[in-house]
């Protein structure tokens, strides 16, 4: 299933999109699914007759893995983790599909990372790995943005990886995906910059949860960003980028000054 969120002339509202490319129909949904299940109405709407918004605001906490495709280590330069590298990101951060994103004046070099993100379905801690399936709720696009001067010298990621509008989420979460295996692009201004596999993660879904949860208590409606292949680039004002995974969807965002 692909739950979304949306708005038309009020209060977001979740929805379940179904049909084929071009032709598809948003049934709305009763109230919040990672709480009340789906339920559906009998209301429905074409799907271009909505905005979509980023298909999940994090209860409490967005949780980013850092250097988890070995290419990417070494396009950047740095060393292989011999564990997952983790960074919190704020709730704040987080923007949808087709939102202006407003590139932050304190960085010159802000750059673009498409990644898989997993949406957390239910209140977890210490997830053995056999039993990660059953936290998940689904899957969606992110676009990790990261100001690498502020990388460079603040030590500490919050402000590199934290800004306004720095993790896009969208365009829905996919229910029904197995994570293995899935072509991961992304296209900066039409011409593709980033093109690897999720196979090619150091460490993959369930072994990220996993040790994630060692630390935290993870909550319905936490996102887990699980890392970018190479490619990444730098971005500018008036520029587009396109992340996509193969079995979701393609994340669109514009950036500004």
């Amino acid at each position: 299933m692909r739950i979304a969120r949306f708005v038309t002339d009020a209060e977001p509202s979740y929805g379940l999109v179904t049909g084929g490319e071009g032709e598809e129909t948003i049934i709305q949904l009763n109230g919040d699914p990672f709480y009340q299940g789906i339920q559906q109405t009998e209301t429905t709407h074409r799907l271009e007759d909505v905005r979509l918004v980023a298909p999940i605001i994090p209860r409490s906490k967005v949780i980013g893995v850092g250097r988890n495709y070995a290419d990417h280590v070494k396009e950047m330069g740095g060393e292989t983790p011999v564990s997952p590298l983790l960074f919190l990101i704020p709730n704040t951060a987080v923007v949808g599909p087709n939102e202006p994103v407003t590139l932050p004046s304190f960085s010159e070099e802000i750059s673009y990372e498409t990644e898989l993100a997993v949406v957390i379905g239910r209140i977890c801690k210490d997830v053995p790995v056999d039993r990660v399936e059953e936290v998940i709720f689904g899957y969606t696009v992110a676009n990790d943005l990261t100001a690498r001067d502020a990388q460079r010298t603040d030590g500490q990621w919050a402000r590199a990886k934290g800004f306004d509008g720095s993790t896009p989420l969208g365009p829905w979460i996919e229910t029904d995906l197995e994570p293995e295996g899935l072509r991961i692009s992304g296209r900066l201004n039409g011409e593709t910059v980033q093109d690897g596999s999720t196979s090619e993660m150091i460490f993959g879904v369930a072994e990220l949860i996993a040790y994630i949860s060692q630390a935290f208590t993870l909550l319905p409606g936490d996102v887990i960003l699980t890392g970018t292949p190479a490619g990444v680039g730098l971005l500018s004002s008036g520029d587009r980028f396109e992340a996509d995974i193969e079995g979701i969807g393609t994340l669109v965002n514009h950036f500004r000054n």
